[in-house]
């Protein structure tokens, strides 16, 4: 048959969250600064094409800080590091920018916060994230991770263990609340944070996605297969019987997928920016699709400053140049 599709409607909120936002600005304005290169560790954000485009500007990205020479000027990236990783930096002299999203920060000071006054932490999360594997480094000796509602039920702790539990940022807003209606069922002692600690952007692009389902056949997420929000944008549409697509841009488009659908929801993850939208809206454009529209307006006002060290800097130099 063909493609069918008519109409293209595009969420609100998508795309790039503040701390994205800041941790990319934190990079661009190191490399304007101190010059090429710039050591990053790890992906800035989870985004190949933010990654890309910094590469081409001087930004070297390693895997590790033990990958960098002596005295170089390192960003760590928006997931957060293990205190290892400032230590490990602070003996090999280099300059350290922590772009770490201060929302991951705040979890951080939960978890040693939580450790400091005798608590076993129940960390909920997706093994191996970056994200986790920072937060887990702050008190490894305290820090049980579980990553599903099956996970708690398998939990063997001694009796009378004080327990508090806290999140990855990043999560599915349905599906932790499953874990913690699972862990509060089986611990009913259990400390809460006072606020939860999924971001405003993960919980709006996902509130965001389910206002929609209801006028869209299909969705295509524009974001990376790393990008664990991303990914949880495509789990929301199809736990509630929407067929959704990630992709990093619209060379990953498949026109299989838009024989039978009429209108196709777009959205970004909280890593992808707003160019990768315009291009996917350009490619069907040129298939003959002219009705895009955004599904509703919503605005986000939320900004963060930039690192303290950073900050410092530029400010000095500015300073400096009167």
């Amino acid at each position: 048959m063909g493609m069918t599709v008519e109409k293209i409607l595009l969420a609100s909120p998508r795309g790039y969250c503040a701390g994205v936002e800041r941790a990319v600005d934190t990079v661009e304005l190191a490399l304007q600064h101190y010059g090429e290169p710039v050591y990053v560790r790890k992906q800035i954000v989870h985004n190949i094409h933010v990654v890309r485009d910094l590469e081409a500007r001087g930004a070297v990205f390693v895997d590790s800080e033990e990958d960098v020479p002596a005295g170089s000027v390192i960003v760590f990236s928006a997931h957060g590091v293990a205190p290892s990783v400032y230590a490990n930096a602070t003996a090999r002299g280099h300059r350290q920018i922590d772009a770490t999203c201060p929302l991951v920060t705040k979890v951080h000071s939960q978890a040693k916060r939580y450790a400091a006054e005798g608590y076993t932490i129940i960390l909920i999360g997706h093994e191996g994230h970056e994200e986790v594997e920072g937060t887990m480094g702050e008190a490894p000796d305290s820090i049980l991770l579980v990553e599903s509602a099956e996970d708690v039920e398998r939990l063997e702790l001694p009796a009378g263990t004080k327990l508090a539990y806290i999140t990855q940022t990043t999560l599915s807003v349905d599906e932790t609340q499953h874990v913690i209606t699972a862990l509060r069922r089986r611990f009913p002692d259990i400390h809460a944070p006072k606020r939860e600690d999924i971001c405003y952007a993960t919980s709006n692009r996902q509130w965001a996605v389910k206002e929609m389902l209801d006028e869209i056949d299909l969705l295509l997420v524009i974001g990376s297969r790393n990008s664990s929000n991303s990914n949880r944008l495509v789990e929301v549409a199809r736990a509630l019987g929407v067929e959704a697509y990630l992709v990093d841009d619209e060379t990953e488009i498949e026109e299989p997928w838009l024989d039978g659908p009429r209108v196709v929801g777009i959205t970004s993850g909280a890593s992808a920016p707003e160019k990768l939208v315009v291009r996917v809206c350009d490619w069907f454009r040129d298939r003959g699709i002219d009705d895009i529209s955004p599904y509703q307006l919503v605005q986000e006002d939320v900004t963060f400053r930039l690192p303290v060290q950073l900050r410092r800097e530029l400010e000095l130099a500015e300073s400096q140049s009167v």
